[in-house]
C-alpha cells in the first residue's frame, strides 16, 4: 500500500493529518535527522572557535556558510541518504556523522577537519540536544500559538457572556447563581496559568561525553576548559546547559514540561465536560452546519461532537505524556536504551493535544447562549436565595438563621411569594428587608460580571 492519510496506521497521520501537519517539521524522522545535523555542526564550529584546538582552525566565512547550508538545506534526499548509510551502520547517529563527513569532503577547506565531526561525543550528546531543539521549537512555533487561539476564543466568549446570569450547579443540584461568562473566565485564568508554566519550562542539554565527565576530552586536550566550551555551544543553540549528567541528560526537564502540558490538558478536559453539560441542559445551542448529519438514524440530532472529540483526544495525549514523564527520568546506572524508542513518541503526544485543541476551538465557534433557557431555570429555583437571606439574618442577630431557612427550603421548591412572605416577617432593619425583597435569582450573582470583565481586560 502507498502511504497516505487513508492508509496510515495512526490516526495522527491519517484521519487527523491535516491538523497535525505542522508538527512534521519538528517530530518526523527527517526532522530528527536535521536536528542531529544541526547539533553536530554546532559542535564542530564550537571546536573551531577554540584557540586551544589548533587542529581545527577557525572557519573562514565561506566554509562556515557551507556547513550552515548542510543543516539548513537538509531535505528529503539528504534524509534518504542518511537512511542508506544507516542500512550499513545499523546506527542512526553514526549514519549522521558519516553523512556530514561525506558532505565536508566536497569542500577543500573542510576536508582536513573531517575526523573532528562527532569529536569525543557519545550518541546521546547529539540526541539530547536534538530532542531539546525539537521540543522547544514545536512548543514555541506550533503548540503555544494554537493554545493562544484557544484561550483567546474562550476569553472572548467569557467577555460576551460576562453578565449573563445562570443557575450554578454544585453536586449537580441548584446552587447560588453565577454568570456564564464568569464560569468561562475561571477556565481562562486556569489555562493562562498553565500556559505560562509551559512556556517557562527550561530546556536543558549536555555535551560532555560517555558518562558526563569529559573523559576523552581532557585526555586529548587537557588545556581546554571543556565545561565552558560545552556551555557556550549549548547556549548558542538557545538551550540551558546541564553540567551534571550521566551518559544521558536525565530528562527531568522533559517531565516538567510534560506535566505542565498535562495540567493544561486536564483543565481542558474539565471545561469540555462542562460545556457538554451546558449544551445538554440547553444553556448553549449549537449552530447547525449545512450538510452535517448528527445521527445516522435520528435526523434531529446536533451532537456536541467537538467537545467529545477534544475530551477523548486529551485523554490520549495525557496517557502518553504521563508515561513519558514517568519513564524518561529513569535510566539504569549511567545509561540504558529504554528512553530511545520512548522519545520518538513525544510528537505523538503533542499531536493528540493539538488535535484536541483544534476540536475545542471548532466547538466554541458553534456555540450560542440561550438566555431564555437560563432564565427559566433561575425562575424555577427561588430557594437558592436562602443563602442570601440567612446571611443577612446573621448580620442582624436573628436567632438560628440557617436552621430557619433550612426548614423553609431544603429539598423543596420555594415560590417568590413564599420567600417574600418569610422576609416580611423577619425582625431586621427595613433597609435590609427592602434589599432582600428586591433580590431575584437572576440578580443574585455577586461580583460575577465584574470578575469576568476584569479577567478579560487583564488578558
Amino acid at each position: 500500500m502507498t502511504l497516505s492519510p487513508l492508509t496510515a496506521v495512526s490516526p495522527v497521520d491519517g484521519r487527523y493529518a491535516r491538523h497535525t501537519e505542522a508538527l512534521r517539521a519538528h517530530f518526523s524522522e527527517q526532522a530528527l535527522m536535521q536536528a542531529r545535523v544541526r547539533v553536530e555542526i554546532a559542535w564542530l564550529k564550537a571546536l573551531a572557535d577554540e584557540a586551544a584546538i589548533p587542529e581545527v582552525p577557525a572557519l573562514n566565512p565561506e566554509a562556515a556558510a557551507f556547513l550552515e547550508r548542510i543543516a539548513s538545506g537538509f531535505g528529503t534526499p539528504d534524509a534518504e541518504r542518511v537512511k542508506a548509510i544507516e542500512a550499513t551502520t545499523n546506527h542512526d547517529v553514526k549514519a549522521i556523522e558519516y553523512y556530514i563527513k561525506e558532505r565536508m569532503a566536497e569542500h577543500p577547506d573542510l576536508a582536513a577537519q573531517i575526523e573532528f565531526v562527532h569529536f569525543a561525543c557519545t550518541s546521546e550528546d547529539i540526541n539530547n540536544l536534538a530532542y531539546a531543539l525539537m521540543v522547544r521549537e514545536a512548543r514555541d512555533a506550533v503548540m503555544l500559538p494554537v493554545l493562544d487561539e484557544l484561550v483567546g476564543a474562550l476569553a472572548s466568549l467569557a467577555r460576551d457572556l460576562a453578565s449573563q446570569p445562570m443557575l450554578a450547579k454544585t453536586h449537580g443540584q441548584p446552587a447560588s447563581p453565577t454568570t456564564l461568562g464568569k464560569e468561562l473566565a475561571n477556565v481562562v485564568a486556569r489555562l493562562e496559568r498553565q500556559r505560562a508554566q509551559l512556556e517557562r519550562s527550561a530546556i536543558l542539554g549536555k555535551i560532555n561525553g560517555a558518562v558526563g565527565n569529559y573523559n576523552a576530552h581532557v585526555v586529548t586536550y587537557p588545556e581546554v576548559d571543556w565545561p565552558a566550551l560545552s556551555a557556550r555551544m549549548i547556549q548558542g543553540l538557545g538551550l540551558e546547559p546541564n553540567p551534571y549528567t550521566t551518559q544521558i541528560e536525565p530528562h527531568d526537564f522533559l517531565a516538567e514540561m510534560f506535566h505542565a502540558l498535562m495540567r493544561l490538558n486536564t483543565v481542558l478536559i474539565d471545561i469540555s465536560r462542562d460545556i457538554w453539560g451546558y449544551i445538554s441542559g440547553g444553556y448553549f445551542r449549537q449552530r447547525v452546519i449545512a450538510g452535517e448529519v448528527g445521527s445516522s438514524t435520528m435526523p434531529h440530532k446536533v451532537n456536541p461532537i467537538d467537545f467529545e472529540n477534544a475530551e477523548g483526544n486529551l485523554g490520549l495525549a495525557n496517557a502518553l505524556l504521563d508515561h513519558l514523564a514517568g519513564k524518561l527520568p529513569i535510566s539504569r546506572f549511567q545509561r540504558d536504551l529504554t528512553d530511545s524508542t520512548v522519545l520518538r513518541n513525544i510528537g505523538v503526544a503533542f499531536a493528540w493535544s493539538l488535535i484536541a485543541y483544534r476540536s475545542f476551538i471548532r466547538g466554541l465557534g458553534k456555540l450560542d447562549a440561550d438566555p431564555a433557557r437560563m432564565q427559566s431555570d433561575l425562575d424555577a429555583n427561588w430557594e437558592v436565595l436562602a443563602e442570601a437571606v440567612q446571611t443577612v439574618m446573621r448580620r442582624h442577630g436573628v436567632e438560628a438563621p440557617y436552621e430557619k431557612l433550612k426548614e423553609l427550603t431544603r429539598g423543596q421548591r420555594v415560590s417568590a411569594e413564599r420567600l417574600r412572605t418569610f422576609i416580611d416577617a423577619l425582625d431586621i432593619p427595613e433597609e435590609a428587608r427592602a434589599r432582600l425583597r428586591d433580590l431575584t435569582p437572576a440578580r443574585y450573582v455577586g461580583l460575577a460580571t465584574e470578575l469576568a470583565s476584569q479577567l478579560h481586560a487583564e488578558s
